[in-house]
């Protein structure tokens, strides 16, 4: 059994490829260094990423591949599945070695793990989208608190920008601690810590930095919500499926 750790990236898992190529083995277990490992193995090797070599490896996948298989194969990696990577790696390495295209060979497991995970991690980006609800803070910067289940929100940030093309905007993940500040011109990647105490569990903005009217838009948006709601028609179940219980926590019309 031949093992090989790497750092968890992207750039990490095409090195992994390229060093699979060079030191000629084939890869069964693709892990980080915080994963256990097993109690038998024959050959331990550690990826050292190289951008250089992710780089060949890439523009060699991207020629063998269509647009859209890369994009998809680049958007299934922010999954939370610990055996993707492995799968990433073998999707390339059977990409660049076939002599045809392998991305409809639905009888192999790599192209099929691809498929399931980028539904998975698109539809995540998608519900990201529609249940984000942001608070205008007292200088006027629009925030908003979330925890997707996947890293997603490099692939949402552009939509906001979009919609807040002239307004200041900060969209946080708070499950891995970093978001993105829009600032009307352009957008870089921030970190929070410096304002904790400001802002609550639930990801409200506490008094002393919100808006004077923002609990007032809240107290609206309730309002709004619990009157166009059809009481004979309730379905919590159906409520759960469509609006997911993780979004809860933040989302105004939800709590109180």
């Amino acid at each position: 059994m031949t093992i090989y750790i790497f750092d968890g990236s992207f750039d990490g898992m095409l090195s992994a490829v390229f060093d699979s190529f060079a030191r000629k083995e084939n890869v069964d277990i693709l892990q980080t260094s915080e994963a256990p490992l097993p109690l038998f193995y024959d050959t331990l090797h550690e990826v050292a990423t190289d951008n250089e070599k992710a780089s060949r490896v890439w523009r060699k996948f991207r020629k063998t591949v269509s647009k859209g298989a890369s994009s998809a194969l680049t958007a299934a990696f922010l999954t939370d599945s610990a055996d993707f990577p492995l799968h990433a790696l073998r999707f390339i390495s059977r990409a660049v070695t076939s002599t045809s295209t392998i991305e409809n060979d639905f009888s192999d497991p790599s192209v099929l793990a691809v498929l399931k995970e980028v539904r998975r991690v698109r539809g995540e980006a998608h519900r990201l989208l529609q249940f984000v609800r942001f608070q205008k803070a007292a200088d006027g910067t629009y925030f908003a608190m979330t925890e997707p289940m996947f890293d997603v929100l490099p692939m949402a940030v552009n939509h906001f920008v979009d919609r807040f093309s002239d307004q200041p905007f900060i969209l946080y993940d708070g499950c891995r601690d970093y978001g993105y500040h829009y600032d009307g011109t352009e957008t870089r990647r921030i970190t929070l810590s410096e304002t904790q105490g400001r802002i609550t569990s639930s990801g409200k903005l506490t008094a002393d930095i919100a808006d004077k009217s923002e609990r007032l838009y809240q107290d609206l948006w309730r309002t709004y919500f619990k009157a166009i709601a059809i009481t004979e028609r309730t379905n919590p179940r159906k409520q759960r499926q469509d609006m997911p219980v993780r979004y809860w926590k933040y989302l105004t019309e939800m709590n109180e």
